[in-house]
């Protein structure tokens, strides 16, 4: 039944691009069946593709058909039928691929379900038949419905198209075409950071905190308060790695020590990503700093620093873009990443007396109260959802525009200011430092802007503590 889905997704690109995604469940109070998700959520034309439908069902299905109805401008230009209990495979309309769809067999037990298809797509659609909107459902041969979605597809804009859209339809932010991503389906392997609502997402304890009586300025830079920890200027570069969360964290942690202690030293993300419990490495994280208070990290810098225990592991690097000395092309396959508890030959200390522990981790809810906790202890992990307009961002205070979520990304905020009577938060990614305002963005203030004001967290390091 997912494949009829796919048939409708490869039909609605055009020459050159890809396709976007997004889908809803359609099944009433009748239906055992639930779809909850399809993946990938964009198709770059050409070549073959394994995508994979999921869903939930009340009860089994012992047999049964799927139907679709697929229809660009209300008219129908793709129809089928067939036994969800068997393999089929599709001739998609005007020549432009087709589709396998491999049947898990029969019956389909009550729970969690995932069908899979090979889908393979013509390098050129016709632009006739650009956008769809379809309807799939699925029944069991004693009639009880079983699945039903709607499906809407749509050719993926280029950067171009999508700067152009953003900047004309508001005045707070400038969007430029990233030099750093190739297309928008580049951008998910830099994010990585789990949600509230997200099924692995955890955070640290919330604090009550008393801001009622601070004296808060307009405008706030933990890097003018603080001139002496360098490394809270200094921009670093994930590379195509989901540790983003270990970058907010052990960043938010470094900063902290140094306004604890007065000892600008750099803690390791590779260490936070690769060893701690916070997190799966590449694949996606959580805040560290309870890890922090536990266990402790080691000193360690950017990619091939040998001054500090465990530098990065991955170089930084292009994505799909034209490389440079500076940034090399990104390897290819994925970034899997180990944990060595050990530090490296050159670095002369030693991995257990090398770590330093916090005191105390805890999560900030409140804008005040995270001003507060920015003024007085330094700057704090953050996340917040990228939608598919943030990569383009320049300059300005960024406001969700156009675009569809691209998944959870962890920062670290460092100040606060007001722009053109824009009130905003002042963050720094880990992108490097062409990315965006020097590697920095600005983000609305006050209004919980793409969630950023709701899974924010840091902690205490000890002003004697030994570093």
């Amino acid at each position: 039944m997912k494949s009829v889905v796919a048939a409708g997704l490869l039909a609605s690109a055009q020459a050159g691009g890809s396709v976007n995604l997004t889908f809803e469940d359609c099944g009433d109070a009748s239906t055992v069946g639930t779809v909850t998700d399809l993946q990938p959520k964009s198709l770059t034309l050409g070549g073959t593709t394994t995508i994979v439908g999921s869903g939930t069902l009340k009860q089994d299905v012992p047999s049964g058909d799927f139907s679709f109805t697929a229809k660009a401008l209300g008219v129908t230009v793709l129809s089928d039928s067939g036994d969800i209990c068997a393999d089929k495979s599709i001739k998609l309309p005007l020549g432009v691929g087709t589709f396998d769809y491999k049947s898990a067999g029969c019956p389909i037990k009550a729970g969690d379900v995932s069908l899979t298809f090979d889908a393979t797509l013509a390098g050129s659609i016709p632009s006739q038949i650009a956008k769809l909107d379809i309807t799939i459902s699925a029944k069991a041969t004693d009639g009880t419905k079983a699945l039903c979605a709607t499906i809407h597809t749509s050719p993926a804009q280029s950067w171009q198209e999508l700067v152009e859209e953003v900047n004309s339809k508001q005045s707070s932010w400038v969007a430029a075409v990233p030099e750093k991503f190739g297309n928008v389906e580049d951008v998910p392997s830099y994010l990585g950071a789990f949600l509230p609502g997200d099924e692995h997402y955890a955070e640290p304890e919330v604090r009550e905190i008393d801001s009622s009586n601070a004296v808060l300025p307009t405008n706030f830079d933990a890097r003018e308060q603080w001139p002496g920890c360098t490394g809270m200027a200094e921009v670093k570069d994930q590379s195509a790695c989901g540790s983003c969360w270990a970058f907010g964290s052990a960043d938010s942690f470094q900063d902290r020590a140094c306004v604890a202690t007065g000892k600008d030293v750099r803690y390791s993300a590779d260490d936070t990503a690769f060893c701690s419990n916070a997190g799966f490495g590449c694949s996606g994280g959580n805040s560290a700093w309870n890890w922090f208070q536990s266990s402790g990290v080691v000193t360690g810098g950017l990619y091939e620093d040998t001054n500090f225990c465990r530098p990065y592991s991955f170089a930084p690097c292009a994505h799909h873009v034209p490389a440079t000395a500076k940034y090399p092309a990104c390897p290819s396959g994925e970034y899997t990443g180990k944990c060595t508890r050990s530090c490296i030959d050159e670095y002369s200390g030693d991995y257990s007396s090398d770590k330093l522990h916090a005191s105390s981790a805890y999560s900030v809810r409140g804008v005040s109260n995270i001003q507060q906790e920015l003024m007085t202890k330094g700057p704090l992990y953050v996340a917040f959802t990228v939608y598919s307009d943030f990569p383009t961002y320049k300059s300005g205070v960024y406001k969700h525009t156009s675009g569809s979520a691209l998944g959870g990304h962890a920062v670290e905020v460092m100040g606060w200011g007001e722009e053109n009577g824009e009130a905003y938060w002042l963050v720094k990614n880990s992108w490097n430092e062409q990315w965006g305002d020097g590697g920095f963005f600005k983000i609305a203030r006050g209004v919980n802007e793409c969630g950023i004001e709701q899974s924010v967290s840091a902690g205490e390091i000890a002003a004697d503590a030994t570093v």
